[in-house]
């Protein structure tokens, strides 16, 4: 709430919700539209799965935009439970679940049933469904601290979705605004598809240079085949262990684990940094592997340092030929020294690694740049929509 020193702006009001335009106008969902809840047929009687009648599961709200779903039951699953079809147009929002999916809102483009843990808001005629789809989905937070139980096993349920306010402007603008976020969407949907693309036309580009099957112009000649071992040195992490355990972004060596998670964070400590670069980092019981090339503090005892033995080794290379190998593992166990490091690889020369390192290379940092613009796209939506969906930025006036 704004306090009462503070200046309202000429043609805004003061609301429960916010600072909004004069001409806008606060509802409960309860006020303009009707919401239910879904239902789950028996998986215990097969009559009622595998019917025509669309039926999703609260996973599948992490789409956003549904136009269609996995699940499928028949009349009979419909009429033997609590489910019910909605319409198209519908605002869904997560009701339950210990993780995202709580609060999580979509709009579904097709007919469909849901289950018990998905609320659906039914389209209004005066008001856009699109726009209330942006409305709340901008206001995620929000609807996970409307929870019961807060952020255990809690969850919302309709008497909590009916309540919430809403901030209206005409329908006119409403739809405006819906489709300028919606344009917005499009652009983000069809990089993030760009990326993808090209992502796939790098692997593809991996197995075959990286394997040999096809030969940079000007190579020839048969690959050596050696053992991982007699190309990369180890060292242990001892020395360049984090001993601090809260990290923090105004700090500036990263701290890095080889997992999916890589930079754990940034630590104030300034020694022991490891910064013989480059290197990959070797998680010795999952097999993970990153090629860093900035220097840092190592997470876990069980990461190792892999360096090139010899200068004609091309790290880069071999990092990306590790990438190729299908390695299952087995007990909860050390891998470098027992197995991994006995893995035979062909190489060829270090020129024609260094050729092949290139191209990946370039294509790493085409893919690089469109993550960034991606990126920044969402930034500028997320930007858009704090400022569009509260009046503070205007599209039609009069």
């Amino acid at each position: 709430m704004i306090q009462a020193t503070q200046k309202i702006p000429a043609g805004y009001k003061q609301t429960d919700i916010g600072v909004i335009p004069a001409d806008w106008d606060v509802k409960r969902i309860i006020d303009f539209t009707d919401s239910t809840a879904g239902g789950t047929p028996s998986t215990l009687i097969n009559e009622y799965w595998g019917g025509d009648i669309k039926w999703m599961s609260s996973g599948e709200l992490n789409d956003k935009k549904i136009i269609d779903v996995e699940g499928r039951i028949t009349e009979q699953g419909l009429k033997n439970s609590s489910t019910k079809i909605i319409p198209k147009y519908c605002v869904l929002i997560g009701l339950a679940g210990q993780g995202k999916t709580r609060g999580t809102v979509a709009i579904n483009y097709v007919e469909l049933c849901t289950n018990q843990s998905i609320a659906a808001i039914y389209p209004s005629r005066n008001h856009d469904s699109e726009y209330l789809y942006f409305n709340l989905d901008n206001r995620y937070l929000e609807l996970r601290s409307l929870s019961t139980g807060g952020e255990g096993r809690g969850g919302l349920n309709l008497s909590i979705i009916k309540k919430i306010q809403i901030a209206f402007p005409r329908k006119l603008e409403q739809t405006a605004i819906a489709t300028v976020l919606a344009d917005t969407d499009a652009l983000i949907e069809n990089l993030e598809k760009l990326i993808a693309k090209k992502k796939a036309i790098k692997q593809g580009a991996m197995q075959q240079l990286l394997t040999g099957k096809k030969r940079l112009p000007g190579f020839s000649g048969e690959w050596e085949v050696k053992k991982l071992g007699e190309m990369l040195d180890y060292e242990q992490p001892t020395k360049y262990l984090v001993k601090e355990a809260e990290y923090s972004d105004g700090y500036r060596t990263p701290v890095l684990t080889a997992g999916k998670t890589f930079i754990l964070g940034y630590t104030s400590e300034e020694k022991g940094v490891f910064d013989n670069l480059p290197v990959i980092i070797f998680d010795d019981f999952t097999t993970a592997k990153k090629f860093v090339n900035f220097p840092f503090k190592a997470k876990s005892s069980a990461m190792k340092m892999l360096k090139p033995r010899n200068k004609n080794i091309n790290l880069r290379f071999l990092f990306e030929k590790m990438q190729l190998i299908d390695f299952k593992l087995g007990d909860h166990k050390r891998y470098w020294i027992s197995e991994y490091q006995n893995i035979e690889l062909e190489t060829p020369k270090s020129e024609e690694q260094t050729a092949i390192t290139t191209v990946l290379s370039d294509m790493d940092t085409e893919i690089e740049k469109l993550e960034n613009k991606l990126n920044k796209y969402r930034q500028i939506k997320t930007g858009m929509m704090q400022q569009l969906l509260t009046g503070k930025i205007r599209l039609l006036t009069k």
